[in-house]
């Protein structure tokens, strides 16, 4: 980036919604914008006094990996031509943040912090979406024992133990469908919470390894059936039957096995509920320049183009009859998209209405380095 001293350079750089700190050669903080001010403070004060000095003390606070460090972050910066991105911790939470080198007309080099001020809009909703569903269960899973205990101790005149078994069955499985529910939000609160914190990049660094992709893919089915994939209210059936796969045998991808099977389950979530339970949902991959691609393919309703923009969006599920029609959160992608990126991969989807969609992940391939690589 080459500054232009013709533009007004401060009042563009005021204009933007990130916070902006830009350092020259000499550690010297010679511009910040009126978001810095906003986000930083007073601290910023103590930038604008010591310079590069302070904002490393602010940068690195709570940081775990030295390799993270505004010191190392900024070497990368200059070093590279495209800006680096890492997280700094402010306000309890690890705001995403960015650096990069600035050439000025000069030769002058400078240092460009931009500070990110993070939506969590979606965190709001889906509490106020967590104490809907925890009242409600709690209120419909005590009203249904009462009745339990009301139906055992005075049963109905003449009713057999066979139409009493079948009266308290239905009363357990409303308590079921809404304690299903409520684990399933528990569990995208916690995911939630993980990419608000970044605890996710970090989880996932640790769980990170080489996987065989066909291993990983025939484990992952044997252990599908723990979980449930519909909602307990939609029509059962035998999912597994529905599913074909192809992998070859020889696909190596550096992922975390854990994440990876979280975001496999939703997708096929979505293509399972999202189609007649006649039809056939494909999982295949193959290999990509230095990638894994993973298409699960299904032929389903498919998406609306003018719905597009709505499927990596917290809480915005499409609105077309077939789906609304299902129960969800609208919340599942959105979390899957974080987490494919922190594997350093990416997450897209093509579709036709009426024909069919196919989600795609591209992982990175395993490579003898992979371990030791400093990617992130």
């Amino acid at each position: 980036m080459v500054l232009n001293r013709g533009l007004q350079s401060q009042a563009v750089i005021d204009g933007l919604g990130q916070g902006v700190l830009v350092f020259d050669t000499a550690n010297r903080l010679v511009m910040e914008n009126q978001a810095a001010r906003t986000i930083l403070g007073a601290d910023l004060k103590l930038i604008r006094s010591e310079g590069w000095k302070a904002a490393t003390v602010l940068f690195n606070t709570r940081l775990s990996d030295p390799d993270q460090s505004l010191d190392v972050i900024r070497a990368k910066a200059l070093a590279s031509e495209r800006p680096v991105r890492f997280h700094a911790y402010r306000s309890g939470e690890h705001v995403p943040c960015w650096a990069a080198a600035i050439h000025g007309t000069g030769g002058e080099v400078y240092t460009m912090l931009t500070i990110d001020v993070p939506d969590w809009t979606a965190l709001t909703e889906l509490m106020e979406k967590y104490l809907e569903e925890v009242r409600d269960a709690v209120d419909s899973t005590a009203g249904h024992a009462d009745l339990i205990m009301q139906s055992v101790a005075r049963p109905k005149p003449n009713e057999t133990v066979e139409q009493l078994g079948r009266r308290i069955t239905g009363f357990a499985r409303i308590m079921s469908i809404h304690m299903h529910r409520l684990g399933a939000l528990t569990s995208l609160m916690e995911r939630l919470e993980s990419v608000r914190t970044n605890r996710v990049r970090e989880s996932v660094r640790a769980a990170r390894r080489r996987l065989n992709l066909s291993t990983f893919i025939e484990d992952f089915l044997e252990e599908l059936d723990e979980h449930a994939l519909a909602d307990p209210e939609s029509e059962a059936q035998d999912f597994r039957r529905r599913l074909q796969i192809n992998i070859p045998d020889d696909l190596l991808i550096y992922a975390s096995p854990t994440h990876l099977a979280v975001i496999l389950r939703d997708i096929l979530r979505n293509a399972i509920m999202y189609s007649l339970k006649a039809s056939p949902v494909y999982i295949v991959a193959h290999g990509r320049d230095q990638s894994v691609q993973i298409d699960v393919i299904d032929e389903g309703y498919g998406i609306r183009a003018s719905e597009a923009e709505r499927v990596f969006a917290p809480f915005m599920r499409a609105r077309q009859p077939q789906i609304v029609g299902e129960f969800g959160y609208g919340l599942s992608l959105y979390l899957c998209k974080h987490e494919v990126e922190a594997m350093n991969g990416r997450i897209w989807f093509e579709s036709e209405e009426g024909v069919g969609t196919t989600f795609s992940l591209k992982l990175p391939v395993w490579r003898d380095d992979s371990a030791s690589s400093e990617s992130e």
